[in-house]
């Protein structure tokens, strides 16, 4: 009797952690730098902090959708969108940063293309404006006195714009891609050269955030995200070869090719999340806020004060 007592007040503990979960839908892409995000749900990493998460795969230029629709409460993009998600009435607020790109986004070019000016007058593939991809090549063609308007945009996502370089289409002088698909042009250089990546211009950076209405209701829940993304890059460091199975197979990748294309990246722990948040997020706001107005993406610059909440870094 006395074992069946004891049983049932274990069922019901158990029942009750279950029901404080906090539900939270994130919404991410497959790109190598989101995935200690996968590793956390799969890893169980987010359930020991009381999370019950929803990662929900959403192209860039949809993202910012599925949040003010409140089918999702937090993402995962680049620095400079959520200036665009907030400058066009999308709140939002960063709350850590996830990687650095050194290498794993680049622009692939035809062998007649030598350099990034002699793109004048030839047709790119790169996502929608309001994408990563979009702001870098923007970014590169700026550092070589072109602009976005001096090149024909066909709007392809990065995984069809390695494909159609790598099938060879006739009308494409060139694309924005990133991991894990610029390592499959990387493997076919019959497909084109890799004339630039962010180990030449350093400024692809992801961070996290959230709805400034979902961080004011659940910062406890905020703050277990941050915890879960941390212990993740720690099981990466201690557990490399089963980390890289399980974040590789969420984008089919075996585990080895996984850590192939991660080494274009840095994960960014809690101590660099600190450095970063102390000074460069402002700085690099600023300089992308002042490209994204300039080449007609935002009409207006948001606050950018109001941008990210440290707090939960702690």
């Amino acid at each position: 009797m006395k074992q069946l007592f004891a049983l049932s007040l274990l069922a019901l503990a158990c029942a009750t952690a279950q029901a404080q979960e906090t539900k939270v839908a994130i919404g991410i892409s497959g790109w190598t730098g989101f995935a200690p995000l996968t590793l956390a749900k799969e890893a169980g990493l987010f359930k020991k902090h009381g999370l019950d998460v929803t990662i929900r795969k959403i192209p860039q230029k949809d993202r910012h959708l599925a949040i003010a629709s409140g089918d999702i409460q937090c993402a995962a993009t680049t620095v400079e969108t959520w200036i665009v998600w907030n400058a066009n009435g999308v709140a939002t607020t960063q709350i850590f940063q996830l990687d650095k790109s050194y290498g794993a986004d680049g622009m692939v070019v035809k062998g007649n293309i030598g350099k990034i000016s002699d793109l004048k007058g030839k047709t790119v593939a790169a996502s929608a404006p309001g994408t990563a991809p979009y702001f870098t090549l923007a970014w590169m063609l700026k550092k070589n006195g072109l602009s976005p308007k001096d090149v024909k945009i066909v709007n392809l996502e990065p995984q069809a714009a390695a494909n159609a370089m790598i099938a060879g289409t006739a009308d494409l002088d060139a694309a924005m891609t990133y991991e894990p698909y610029l390592s499959a042009v990387r493997a076919k250089p019959e497909a084109g050269k890799i004339i630039a990546t962010t180990l030449d211009y350093p400024m692809v950076m992801d961070t996290f955030g959230c709805t400034p209405k979902f961080l004011a209701e659940n910062p406890k829940a905020a703050k277990a995200l941050a915890d879960g993304y941390f212990d993740a890059v720690d099981m990466i460091k201690r557990e490399p070869a089963r980390s890289y199975e399980i974040m590789g197979a969420d984008v089919k990748q075996s585990g080895e090719a996984f850590g192939k294309s991660a080494a274009y990246l840095r994960w960014q722990d809690r101590e660099a999340n600190n450095r970063f948040f102390s000074g460069e997020h402002a700085a690099f706001s600023k300089e992308a806020a002042e490209l994204l107005l300039e080449a007609g993406i935002i009409r207006q610059v948001p606050d950018l004060s109001k941008l990210a909440d440290t707090r939960f870094l702690k």
